[in-house]
């Protein structure tokens, strides 16, 4: 039986370690890849590794950027006193393709989880209180997923944001229930920035 060399096996494997590439389209990229004219490799391999040695997180709100502090955070036309705290990078590029908020942001870098060992401790909350300290801070929204750990730092965030004089809200309707902000739509996340509800905090 005829198989793949060792190489493209490699390289197959490799891409299959990707976030949304199948054993089937990883092998079908690989395939692609070794067939294509080296000019065309070579063009991809120096757009990786520029994209890797350019892009890092902003060193105010976590989100990803090639300049410090990112071009969100020094943009003075953002309402300096709203922060929308996200989970991750890509959250941020998904809510401003919604354009639906107009303040700042804030990445956690993850959600409580006690079963995979994550607690506070492991997230940025340290970084936003600091940043509500020192700054005309009025709002925190929480754009947190919907499932179990979402609900669960959501509502940890509340109780200890709840200290600083700050409204704490949450964006509400429209999110299916479990999910997250990736799989949301622009209209869809529009309108759960604008239904937001406040979370108590006792």
């Amino acid at each position: 039986m005829l198989t793949l060399p060792p190489a493209v096996q490699e390289l197959k494997s490799a891409l299959n370690r990707l976030p949304g590439i199948g054993p089937r389209s990883a092998e079908r990229i690989a395939l692609h890849l070794v067939q294509s004219k080296q000019d065309a490799v070579d063009q991809l391999i120096r757009s990786v590794k520029e994209a890797k040695d350019k892009v890092s997180l902003c060193e105010t709100c976590g989100g990803l950027t090639e300049t410090q502090p990112c071009p969100l955070c020094s943009n003075s036309q953002r309402q300096q006193e709203c922060i929308c705290v996200v989970v991750k990078p890509t959250d941020i590029l998904t809510l401003e393709k919604s354009q639906a908020f107009k303040g700042q942001y804030h990445v956690l870098g993850g959600q409580i989880s006690p079963m995979n060992g994550v607690g506070p401790e492991d997230l940025r909350i340290d970084a936003l209180e600091h940043r509500i300290r020192e700054n005309p801070v009025e709002e925190v929204i929480l754009a947190l997923g919907s499932d179990v750990e979402g609900d669960a730092t959501s509502y940890y965030l509340a109780k200890r944001l709840g200290a600083l004089d700050v409204k704490i809200t949450r964006i509400a309707q429209g999110l299916p229930a479990g999910s997250e902000l990736d799989y949301a739509d622009e209209l869809t996340l529009g309108k759960a920035m604008q239904g937001r509800a406040a979370l108590p905090n006792d």
